[in-house]
């Protein structure tokens, strides 16, 4: 996605694991992809869905 600022997450660890990268600076959109297969595909959310979806998370054990 062109212009698409990407940053990875907080969570994830520098050895190469399990990592989700989020570009959350576009208008109308949050995109997710996976750091090890970024041509794979990416998920697209409104910033309202992203904003609940990213707070349930930080609750959960």
């Amino acid at each position: 996605m062109t212009g698409a600022a990407w940053r990875k997450s907080t969570r994830s660890t520098p050895n190469g694991g399990d990592c989700v990268e989020v570009a959350d600076n576009l208008p109308d959109r949050v995109l997710v992809r996976d750091t090890k297969d970024r041509d794979g595909g990416t998920l697209t959310f409104s910033p309202t869905a992203w904003h609940t979806f990213v707070t349930e998370i930080a609750q959960r054990p």
